[in-house]
């Protein structure tokens, strides 16, 4: 198993570019089975969870290749293998994205429950809902969900949380159902407007997207096209709060700063100067003197629970006392544990985390229990005195594209073993 091996101090400086939206990416590439004809996808990141979902798309019939580093090109038979293969379902959370177009297209889906990070319960049940509701038939048997459609209509749709999976599925399905869908409570997240606007690209209607009410009209079929993803919101967030960790002096290119506006906003509170271009951000934190803040997670346009594990890695070095309140999911706490194995002052109850900073904090040896709790270690790592060596890096890898070479490029010590 590969290790990363960081020596820390080393302040972050330079221009890095930000990779294609993950959770985009994984949404739109389940989205590419409703297209008659070709897709092909630009700003595609490669990382493990698009690869996985790709060979999950391929052992099912469709034709996938690689056209450019960053640019795939997806082509759908009339006829599928209508089961993923459980193997490689049990590795990716959002193989749970299949549903709703296979449904839609073939009128037949069985995915086993889905895998991923364990960061809390994400239930299937608004999925459920959903798709239930536009006339499909569903059934949870030994741990496999098995779908039938013969043909699917459109209605009006409540979600009890915006949940941004659900809205997804949701959303794809109704591409192709009878008449009209609403979907009330949707999530409004970006990378929900970045699906609408590739579904809209191969002539799809659908509206709203951004808001919490979307209204899709459906039509007998889709036709193919050429769509680039947004760049990763996560990802930039990541270099960002890394830079002011480093206390360095980054600018991210390809970026959309407004996707960023809640992490500047708390980044600008901790007294860390951010600037936003048309698609930049700088980032210049050499005379930080940092301020203790406080954050709620909150679904879009809320604080990301994707960022969070990030910035308490930031805040343990913060003079004074910085809470974090978790709302989205109750396991995201996890990587406190091994921050505190390098010296920070962490107390979790439940849902609330207490940080109370410290001057500095030790190289050691931690481990990564999920992708953005890897996220934060590596930018421990680089605080730090001494080396930090983590494990479980296959986790970072499912989220992050070439990572160390992005670090190294901005002066980071970093490697992999």
């Amino acid at each position: 198993m590969s290790k990363l091996i960081i020596a820390g101090g080393y302040p972050l400086h330079g221009k890095v570019r930000i990779s294609g939206a993950k959770n985009a990416s994984l949404a739109i590439l389940c989205g590419a089975l409703l297209a008659e004809d070709e897709v092909v996808l630009e700003n595609v990141p490669d990382i493990s969870d698009v690869r996985i979902l790709l060979e999950i798309l391929g052992t099912m019939g469709v034709k996938v290749r690689w056209l450019e580093e960053d640019t795939v090109s997806l082509r759908s038979p009339q006829q599928i293998t209508e089961e993923a293969p459980y193997e490689l379902v049990k590795q990716l959370r959002a193989s749970n994205l299949l549903l709703g177009p296979m449904l839609a297209r073939y009128g037949r889906a069985s995915v086993s429950l889905p895998g991923g990070c364990n960061i809390g319960v994400r239930p299937m049940d608004l999925h459920f809902k959903g798709l239930v509701s536009l006339g499909a038939q569903l059934n949870l048997e030994r741990g496999c969900i098995q779908g039938i459609s013969r043909r699917l209509t459109g209605n009006r749709v409540y979600l009890d949380f915006p949940s941004v999976g659900a809205t997804e599925n949701i959303m794809m399905a109704a591409c192709l159902a009878e008449g009209q869908t609403v979907i009330e409570n949707a999530a409004k997240e970006p990378e929900i407007v970045d699906l609408a606007n590739f579904l809209n690209a191969l002539g799809a209607r659908v509206r709203g997207a951004g808001t919490d009410l979307i209204k899709i009209e459906g039509l007998p079929c889709l036709k193919g096209g050429r769509y680039s993803v947004i760049p990763d919101r996560i990802e930039a967030g990541t270099f960002m709060v890394a830079a002011a960790a480093t206390r360095g002096d980054v600018l991210l290119e390809n970026v959309i700063p407004r996707h960023l506006e809640p992490l500047s906003a708390k980044l600008r509170e901790a007294n860390v100067e951010v600037w936003e271009g048309e698609d930049t951000i700088h980032i210049k934190a050499t005379a930080l003197q940092p301020k203790s803040i406080d954050i709620k997670t909150m679904p879009y346009p809320g604080f990301p629970t994707d960022m969070q594990s990030q910035m308490m890695s930031f805040l343990s070095t913060v003079p004074g006392t910085s809470i974090i309140i978790e709302n989205i999911f109750e396991n995201r706490f996890r990587v406190a544990d091994e921050l505190k194995r390098m010296g920070a002052n962490i107390k979790v109850e439940g849902r609330m985390a207490v940080i109370e900073g410290v001057p500095s904090l030790q190289g050691t040896k931690v481990k990564a229990s999920d992708l953005r709790a890897g996220a934060a270690l590596v930018i421990s790592g680089l605080m730090a005195q001494g080396e930090t060596e983590i494990s479980n890096v296959n986790y970072i890898d499912r989220g992050y594209a070439n990572l160390e070479q992005k670090l190294t490029s901005l002066g980071a010590r970093i490697r992999r073993t």
